[in-house]
């Protein structure tokens, strides 16, 4: 795990580039420069700590001076041992990283989808003269990079850029982000930088600069496709795949291997996973205030397998004096409020080992969300008609829900969805902070529009709902926010997260399960529930998805309720660009008749855009 930067035609500023991207790998530093080509590594040793040192080079004629190929590369390949012995490389380490050179030289970029792992790679090819970049499947790690047509700059952060660069703001990019609550695909808040969508590689030329994108891994396609495996069969080889999996990542490392162990499915199954293959394993459960606090769930399946278990108390108490720090890391606006127990509970782990297990893309793989139970009993996205003229007369009849949690909430967003079709369909159901209140936002009319394509190649397909759904939220939500929000939240503190239910096997086999698979009668993952009775406690199974508890409304109006008034109130604020005039006070006053949650989160939106503002982009240093 590591943290890369490099450029054509554009000297790099080393020790603002270290400063950046220190936390990303405190270990080691080291730069590799040719013909106006600049690389710039931060390692953080997890695996093959001798050999592992990049930049890395490689020859296939055994040149020492000049070698053909030079890398460097941030994530993991869990796979590598097993790729070394299947195409024969003749690898003088034990670092995944030569394995990576070797497949590329072999057999080019279809290299990629022979990988099970997370990454963002930068290949330099000689012979070529030729930049080669390329990102993992769901986007675990993140890659940016600036181009004007003639200097190409690239980062795993969009700080680093900015301090090389002094961006200049993307106002369109913005505006779409209010909206929506996250930056698609390759949109960043800044002009000429885009991400490097997941899934995807690039080349570009050394001497005569263009970029040229291409998708090497699409999930639809596996989405298309229909298993015809019985249930039986089905959940035999998702525990496979997961064996398989979780066995690869902690076999991939020099270091310990921890597990994140909270009172859900998921991480319960990797963790009893986990315990066979290391008898000594630590588990770590995050105990906090509120109702939702899972540790007695997660403490009996520490019990079960007998794991050195660690309970680590969360408390919000800094929260005041952490906000600013938090947001910025970033480097652009960010909504997810999730973000602040991401990064209490990464520090935490921290004080213990590096490398830990976690669950991610368990939901979006095995439909965990409650939203996705009325998608799998009817498709929303084909909206309109009289059922859309009778959802929009009981809306406006019904008042706004307040709680989060209440059924009445949940009935309240079904009957805003089925009047509404397209995009704010996908809107309404995921972030829904703006949806229903657009007409107080300055955006143009037209500012989703270069969105629609990607989304209706989705929501038009001949998929059923509950399919067109969840591929929509592996695109837009996991790669776009859920995964961006653990990199940052883990790296901030040179901790390495790893995600066996994100693995290459299931990421092309879970597609392909029928819907009844996932959801059944209303119970949502059905197939893990199915499978953790092999695994877990029976008073765990049916226990509903919770996550980490973020009481927003509490914030807004509370402890940080100064410093969000700060921020946004004055007239001058950069947030007031979004929204109509006067907007911001009669939303601060409770003078818009809308519930106290969609209120918080419309602030919220609006706080996280001008800290960013001001503690980000104001400061190019």
């Amino acid at each position: 795990m590591c943290g890369i930067a490099g450029s054509i035609n554009q000297p790099l500023d080393i020790p603002k580039l270290t400063r950046d991207l220190w936390h990303r790998g405190p270990d080691e530093q080291a730069s590799f420069s040719e013909n106006g080509l600049t690389f710039h590594h931060h390692r953080l040793a997890i695996l093959d700590i001798a050999c592992g040192r990049q930049p890395m080079y490689y020859d296939p004629a055994g040149a020492t001076d000049k070698p053909r190929y030079t890398i460097i590369y941030n994530g993991e390949i869990y796979n590598y041992k097993e790729l070394n012995d299947r195409f024969r490389l003749q690898c003088r380490t034990n670092s995944d990283t030569e394995t990576i050179l070797q497949l590329y030289h072999k057999i080019g970029p279809a290299f990629l989808s022979e990988l099970d792992g997370m990454f963002a790679m930068a290949i330099y090819d000689r012979g070529k003269q030729e930049l080669f970049l390329a990102r993992d499947r769901a986007g675990k790690k993140p890659l940016y990079y600036f181009f004007d047509g003639k200097k190409f700059v690239f980062s795993s952060e969009l700080n680093a850029l900015h301090h090389q660069l002094g961006l200049q703001i993307n106002e369109t990019h913005l505006h779409q982000f209010v909206r929506m609550g996250y930056f698609y695909r390759q949109n960043t808040v800044y002009e000429k930088v885009y991400a490097l969508p997941p899934g995807h590689f690039a080349t570009v030329p050394v001497h005569d600069p263009v970029v040229r994108v291409q998708r090497w891994f699409d999930i639809h396609v596996f989405y298309k496709q229909n298993s015809l495996d019985d249930i039986d069969t089905a959940t035999g080889k998702t525990d496979h795949f997961l064996h398989q999996a979780i066995r690869r990542r902690l076999e991939a490392s020099d270091l310990e291997v921890g597990c994140f162990l909270s009172g859900g499915i998921d991480s319960g199954i990797i963790t009893a996973i986990a315990r066979h293959y290391n008898p000594a394993l630590k588990t770590f459960t995050i105990a906090f205030e509120g109702k939702y606090n899972e540790a007695p769930l997660a403490r009996q399946v520490a019990e079960r397998y007998q794991t050195h278990h660690h309970e680590i108390s969360i408390s919000y108490d800094n929260l005041l004096s952490d906000i600013e720090t938090i947001l910025s890391n970033y480097g652009q606006p960010f909504f997810d409020n999730s973000a602040i127990p991401s990064y209490y509970v990464s520090r935490a782990a921290k004080k213990y080992l590096t490398v830990i297990l976690n669950g991610d893309g368990g939901d979006e793989l095995f439909a965990g969300y409650r939203r996705y139970v009325p998608f799998a009993r009817h498709d929303f996205f084909r909206g309109g008609g009289a059922t859309g003229a009778v959802a929009s007369l009981l809306y406006r009849m019904f008042p706004k829900p307040n709680e989060k949690q209440s059924r009445y909430n949940y009935m309240h967003r079904l009957v805003d969805l089925a009047r509404k079709s397209g995009l704010p369909v996908y809107l309404s159901a995921t972030m829904d902070s703006f949806e229903s209140y657009e007409q107080y936002l300055t955006a143009p009319p037209q500012v989703l529009d270069p969105i629609l394509p990607d989304f209706r190649r989705i929501s038009e397909s001949g998929m059923s709902g509950l399919k067109k759904i969840m591929n929509l939220d592996f695109d837009h939500i996991l790669g776009c926010s859920l995964l961006v929000k653990m990199d940052i939240a883990t790296m901030a503190h040179s901790l390495e997260g790893r995600s066996p239910l994100l693995c290459k096997e299931l990421l092309e086999y879970s597609p392909t399960l029928p819907d009844h698979y996932k959801i059944r009668k209303g119970t949502t993952k059905y197939i893990l529930r199915r499978l953790a009775q092999r695994y877990l406690p029976s008073g765990l199974i049916h226990q509903p998805k919770r996550g980490f508890e973020s009481p927003l409304s509490q914030w807004v109006d509370g402890e940080l309720a100064g410093l969000i008034a700060d921020y946004i109130r004055p007239a001058t604020a950069f947030c007031n660009n979004f929204v109509v005039p006067g907007f911001v006070e009669k939303l601060w006053n409770r003078k818009i008749s809308v519930g106290d949650e969609k209120r918080a989160k419309m602030i919220w939106t609006l706080f996280v855009l001008e800290v960013w503002y001001r503690k980000s982009y104001m400061n190019k240093a």
